[in-house]
Formats: structure tokens, sequence, C-alpha cells
């Protein structure tokens, strides 16, 4: 940790919400607004008696569900003391003037759930389940668009005008009016939280558990992985610090992309805003609200810091099993009064958070202690785990319109309608689709004599379970095919570097260079040398790709040493090439050295490829035009080279070298999801056959084969090149995987069958 950094520790604790706590609103210095599952929007304002603390103000009811999205209408004349837009399950968008506490104006026009609010220049413009965004204007709907296929889950305003959406298709987009103007791809699963960074970008949370900081060019200029569930929410504050909140029950503070602090909490995180002084404030599913501080004069005192670490005990406590067990369930130290039946009988005692085995010591008539309790290796295969959870069943469901595959958990003791009726809630789900949940739950755990209970009624919407004949607009639950490993979403990338390895390497070849006479002029000088340890430097700091910058000299100095080295000695340098175009500004600054005439690029591709090819130099250049993928920005020179390239490495899948072979194969699926962006059914045939190549060959090694079975499954469900697969009989190579022993090529074999079947 930064000696700068001071850790944040409990302010205070706000508590009068009944149900989950679902949203945060900074409201100035007036105070702060939460929603929550319980229907109602609360405002806190400073407890004038104690500074430290926040007081309940005012209660604004007039949703019929549950409220999620917050924004603060800062005062004005028709809101002297400012007011709230919130949003709701009940699919209406509401006005709260805060001076009386009533509501103002109802927003009707969303089809679902509303997932998010924000203002832009004095109208409101809000995002549903339903795809659309609607921008009101003196409370009514002025236009609305389809922003994306799958639900919007977070829109926000940048500073220079254009909105941002994410969503469940996994992207985020940049609008200037209704036009998008751009589309970030990178997440693997639903973009869930958007917050601006001053004079950065944007950052995103996602259900694939990571935060993406993206330049408004689309590139990602940081990536922070540390979250071990889903991420709900994003924040940023003017001095630098991240805060996120996740289904992990932790609120994590990043600073230059590293996690500098984990606050643990008894729930998950469903948001989390900084206060202007930089204080946090968090919303938690055991419905408070909480504030975090490092500035000493405000820290909770003793009492309040030791109940909240109490809180955190006893919920790792319930959560906690023993030797399959939950600890919960175990007896208290009084158990040990009873006297035992037999000699060696045991008992597992609860002491504190651990299990404690006894065993019955006859002779004595005592119980000897023998030692804690912990599962065995085999104990968490016995009932699938989430999020550190154990339940009877974990499913994936599949609700189709191109939304990712979702974590079901269930136990067979739960009530189906309450399961399906919380896991909608937490997913953003509209209701509409509880009764297809409620049979899935039921057939997929075999369930099949349980009664329908059509009397039962939805606790946040109050209407019945279920309507028999009611007609639904959504496609059935799982009536689409599961698939285990496709479409590939994303790009793979090449990053892990021996930077010490590297310039050590360049320096041997420099000496072999400077000993030679006839050569001797190829060699770098002092400064030249010096300014390569310089560029190593940088790429090694990853925390700083967002800030750190490089020169027009630097990348002269790199390509120089491609040009002028002699071929067996240039893979050290290629291999720098690969890590710096990972860097934004690198790859930046030789873009226009690709886009010239002179494409430095292409003619080291054709150097290093020609017969005999040297591996080193094989290995180093596939990899570097693989990591060019990371980049949006050289998209089209990779699409206009394609075909080119792929041949120039055609050869790389039959090598015995499995680096070289995977190599190839992450390159023909970073293509596949290129191509099938792109619609090119040329292209797309060229990376299908190339796969199909790799599929069938029986030296080729697993993870290779599997990423070119997971090109072939991506191409054939979501490219133009189904039947041009099925005229190569991939029918065939999909049966010879689906029969492998290996697990992860079964499955993508699986999911390739399913597509041959598909009509």
């Amino acid at each position: 940790m930064e000696l700068d950094y001071k850790e944040y520790q409990l302010r205070c604790e706000l508590r009068g919400h009944e149900d989950d706590a679902r949203g945060i609103c900074v409201c100035g210095n007036a105070g702060i607004a939460t929603s929550s599952w319980d229907r109602t929007v609360r405002f806190w304002s400073l407890d004038p008696s104690d500074q430290r603390k926040y007081a309940p103000s005012k209660i604004l009811l007039g949703h019929t569900s549950f409220v999620g999205p917050l924004v603060w209408i800062s005062p004005n004349e028709e809101f002297p003391e400012g007011g709230i837009v919130s949003g709701g399950m009940d699919t209406l968008v509401l006005v709260w003037d805060l001076r009386t506490g009533e509501k103002v104006q109802t927003l009707e026009g969303h089809k679902l759930q509303v997932t998010a609010v924000t203002l832009d220049d004095g109208d409101i413009v809000s995002a549903s389940v339903d795809c659309t965004l609607r921008r009101w204007r003196n409370g009514q709907s002025i236009e609305y668009w389809e922003a994306h296929k799958a639900a919007i889950q977070a829109v926000v305003k940048l500073p220079s005008g254009e909105l941002v959406t994410g969503s469940s298709d996994t992207t985020l987009k940049l609008w200037r009016g209704k036009s998008c103007v751009h589309t970030f791809v990178g997440h693997s699963d639903t973009v869930r939280g958007l917050a601006v960074m001053s004079s950065l970008g944007i950052l995103s949370a996602s259900h694939d558990g990571s935060i993406r900081l993206w330049a408004l060019s689309g590139e990602v200029l940081m990536e922070m992985v540390g979250h071990t569930s889903i991420v709900y929410s994003i924040d940023s504050h003017l001095s630098g610090l991240v805060v996120s909140g996740s289904e992990d029950c932790s609120a994590k503070i990043w600073k230059d992309g590293v996690c500098v602090q984990s606050i643990e909490h008894p729930g998950c995180i469903w948001d989390a805003k900084f206060l202007d002084n930089g204080d946090i404030v968090t919303a938690c599913s055991d419905g408070v609200i909480r504030i975090w501080t490092s500035h000493q004069d405000k820290i909770a005192d003793s009492l309040e810091l030791e109940s909240y670490a109490s809180q955190i005990s006893q919920y790792k406590r319930s959560r906690k099993r023993v030797g399959g067990l939950k600890l919960e369930d175990l007896p208290g130290l009084e158990a040990l009064q009873v006297p035992g039946t037999s000699d060696g009988q045991t008992k597992v005692i609860r002491e504190g958070d651990n299990g404690v085995a006894y065993a019955w010591n006859l002779r004595e008539q005592k119980w000897d202690k023998i030692g804690e309790v912990v599962d065995g290796p085999d104990d968490n295969m016995k009932r699938p785990l989430l999020d550190g959870i154990e339940y009877d069943y974990v499913f994936d469901v599949d609700i189709g319109d191109g939304e990712p595959i979702r974590k079901l958990p269930y136990n067979r003791s739960d009530n189906p309608y309450a399961t399906a009726d919380k896991w909608l809630l937490k997913e953003n789900l509209p209701t509409a689709y509880r009764q297809q949940i409620v049979e899935f739950i039921l057939q997929n755990s075999g369930q099949k004599n349980f009664n329908l209970d059509s009397s039962f009624r939805d606790p946040y919407t109050g209407s019945n379970a279920y309507i028999p004949g009611e007609p639904s607009s959504l496609s059935a639950v799982a009536a689409k095919p599961t698939f285990k490993h496709i479409p590939k979403k994303g790009m793979l990338v090449f990053d892990v570097a021996q930077f010490d390895g590297i310039l050590k390497k360049i320096t041997e070849f420099n000496n072999a260079l400077l000993s030679d006479p006839e050569k001797q002029k190829l060699s770098l000088t002092e400064p030249e040398l010096s300014r390569l340890g310089a560029i190593v430097k940088i790429l090694k700091d990853t925390s700083h790709y967002h800030c750190s910058k490089f020169a027009d000299i630097d990348v002269a100095l790199l390509l120089k040493l491609l040009n002028s080295w002699p071929l067996a000695m240039i893979f050290p340098v290629i291999d720098i090439l690969r890590t710096s175009v990972l860097h934004p500004d690198w790859a930046t600054l030789l873009l226009k050295h690709v886009e010239a005439e002179n494409d430095v690029v292409m003619e080291t591709i054709k150097k290093v490829t020609k017969d005999p090819a040297i591996p080193a130099n094989l290995l180093t250049s596939i990899r570097a035009v693989t990591n060019l993928f990371k980049n949006p920005c050289y998209y089209n020179w990779l699409h206009k080279n394609c075909s080119e390239i792929l041949d120039a490495f055609s050869s790389c899948y039959s090598s015995p070298n499995k680096n070289l072979q995977l190599s190839y194969s992450t390159l023909i699926l970073n293509y596949s999801v290129l191509l099938i962006e792109r619609k090119d059914e040329q292209g797309q045939s060229q990376v299908l056959s190339a796969a199909l190549v790799i599929a069938e060959e029986e030296n080729v090694d697993v993870d290779s084969k599997f990423r070119a079975l997971v090109a072939i499954g991506s191409l054939m469900l979501e490219g133009l090149v189904r039947r041009i697969a099925l005229e190569l009989d991939v029918e065939s190579i999909a049966k010879a995987a689906k029969a492998s022993k290996e697990a992860k090529i079964a499955e993508i074999g699986a999911d390739i069958e399913v597509l041959t079947r598909k009509s």
C-alpha cells in the first residue's frame, strides 16, 4: 500500500430501509438520497447534533415496486431545495420536490424496469430493460430510441455533452444525440455500472468481475481485476481514487489501477459513491447505508466499530460450512455438558468462527479436544458453489436475445417463487419472466409434482404468479440452446513479458555487433541503450498506462532496429514491440507508421516468415500481431491485411512448438471475433478454413485446438458461414471433439454439434 494513502474506516450507519438498499445519490451539500427494494426513496441530512452522522429527513413514497437509480436536481426556481429523479421496477420515472417530499411528475412510457437515469441540460434521460433510452422534457417524453439489442443497465453524461450507455449485450455505446458514434467492445458479460473519470474517460463495471477505464476513442486504458463476482457499481473522485461495489460483499478502493483497500460488508454492495470530501457511501443488501471516511476526526467511536466487526463476523459465520455443515447450525460449548454414550464418540462444536471436534473419553468421562474441523478437498464437490456459497443446484439460464448466460442458485427447501423473484431483481430482469423461471427451476430440480400456487402474490408488485392463458411477448427461458463456450466476445492478448530477459538478450546481441568490425555500425549507442531501458521501464509500469507517454523517437528507435539488425537478432526487438502495442500511447504513435506506404509491420511479417523461418521470430511476430487486436484503432488495418497475415503464418499450426500453435490459434480466434463484427463473409470463410485445419490435426496442443473450435462455433453461431461449415463436414469434427477425454474440448464439441442440428 502506498504511503500517501489513508485507509478508510467506518464513519456511520444509516438505518431505516426495510429491504436491500439499492441506489445512492449524493445531493451536493444538502444530503444523501437512497433507494431500496422496500419501494421507498429516503433522504438523509447531516445530523446537527453530530456532524459525523446523517439523520433521516424525508421518506418519498410513490413507487409500487422496488426503486433503483436516482439522480439529483440542483436547486433552481422550480425546486428551491433541489429535487430527485427515481426509476423503478414499476417502469415509472418519478420526479420529487425535496422541499415538500412530494411527487410532482410521473413519467410513463417505458415497457419494462427503469435501470438508469441522468440529467442532460434540464432534460431527464432514462434507460430501461426494454432496450430504449427516453428523453423527457417538462414531464413529457419528447423522443426515444432503441440503443442496444439487450437490456440497458447504465447511462451517464460526459462533460462534453455526449451520453454513454452500458448494456447486457456486454458493450458500451457513445451517443451524440440519437446517433451512436462508437461501440466499446471488451467486457465478456453485462456492463452494469458506468462513471466518468475526470480528464481520462469512462469507467465501466461488469458482471465479468472486472472494471475498465476507456478512452473516448475506445481504447482500454486500464483494467482493474480483483473482485471475485459481479461488479454492480463504480464511481471516481477528483483525487484519482475509484470505488467499486460487488456481489462478493466488498467495496474496493483503487488507485492507479491497483486495489489499495477492500472493505468487507455483511452482504452484497449494490452501489458505492464518493462524497465531495472523499468519503464513500455504500448501499448493502442488508438494508443499511454506510459511510466510510479517511478523516480521523470523523471515524466512528470504538463501540460502533466493534458492533460493525461483530456484524461481519456473524455474517461470515452464517455463510461458513464446516465438514459439510453450516457453522451456525453447530451446537455451542454447552453441548459438551452432555456425556457421550460410547468411547471415541465424536461431536463438532461451534467455537467462535470455527468448528472444533471433540471425542468422548469413556475412562475419564470427559470430552477430549481433537482439533479444528475444516472442509476436506472433496467436500466442496458434493454441492455446487456460487460466490462461495453451496447450493443444491446452480443452473445456467439462457435468457436469449443476445444476453449472457446467467447463474441461478437454488436449494430444494426454498420456495421457487421467492427464489425467482429475488433472482430477477438481482439480475435486473423483467418480472414477466417469473413463471418461466419457476417452471424452469421445477423441471430442472426434478420437482415435477410441485403444486403451482395460482394465489401466490409477488411481494414487489402484488400481481399473481401466473395467469393461465396470458400471452407472453418474451421467448421461453432456456428455449434457445445454451452454449458453454460460444460465442466468443472480446480479444485475447499475450501480455506476460520477461522484460529483464529481453533487455539482457538485446544487450548480448548489441555486444556481438560491437565486436564485429563489419557490423559495428548497426550497434546501439549508449544513449540509445539507455533510452531502450527507459521504454521498458514505462512498459513494466502497467498501472500507469492511462497517463504515461512515449515520444516519436522511442518508436523510431525500435523501428530502426527492426529494419537494420540481422534477422537472427531481431526476435527480442519484436518482443518489445509485442508488449508496447498494448500501451495506448505507443499504439497511437505506431499507427501512422503502419498506415504509411512503407508499412513497417507488414514488412516485418514478410521478412520473418520467409523460409527458412526462425521459430523465435515467428513466435514473437505472431504474438505482436495478435496483440494489435487489443486496440480498435488497428481493426481497419487488421481487416484489410487479414488474408495476407493468415497466409504468412499458416505453417504455424503444424509446428512442433506448442507456443507457436497456441499463438496461431489465438490469432484465428481474434480474427473470428473481428470478422463477425465486420460481417465479412469472405474473411470469415478463410478464418473458418484455417480453424477447421487446426481442429482436424491430431498433433495439436489441447489449448490450441480448443481456441480453434471456439472460433468455429462462434462463426457458425453469429457469423455468415454456417452453411459452408456444414459443407466442410464440421459435423464429424464436432463428433470427434465431443468424444474427447479433455472436458473443455468435449464441451465445445457439444456446442458445435447443437449448431449442426439448428434449422
